[in-house]
């Protein structure tokens, strides 16, 4: 469904990985998580808390927490909004995850 626009002249050394539950993905620098996980083929992100339906991306702009993904062994993280950095660790979240979890430590939202 998703798929990325060719830039021309863009070079190998923009290319960084992340680690998906324990697949290498290739991501652009400068990519969200939620653009490199669409782009490679991840739809399903985390599960509802309620119903554990599962959930996707929405509004890509942080107005909805559809996208709540595990960043790094911390849950709650808006993919649409943290970019991605070599070497991110990323897992789906099911369910909800306790509000007194350690908070992200950098690459908060630009």
């Amino acid at each position: 469904m998703f798929r990325r626009l060719e830039r021309h002249g863009a070079a190998e050394s923009r290319i960084v990985t992340i680690d998906f539950e324990g697949e290498k993905i290739a991501a652009r620098r400068g990519d969200t998580v939620a653009a490199a996980l669409l782009a490679a083929g991840v739809d399903r992100f985390r599960t509802s808390a309620v119903s554990a339906n599962e959930r996707g991306p929405y509004c890509l702009m942080g107005a909805c927490f559809e996208c709540l993904v595990e960043i790094d062994g911390v849950g709650n993280q808006q993919a649409c909004l943290r970019p991605v950095r070599d070497g991110m660790r990323v897992a789906r979240q099911d369910g909800a995850v306790a509000v007194d979890a350690p908070k992200p430590q950098g690459g908060g939202a630009a």
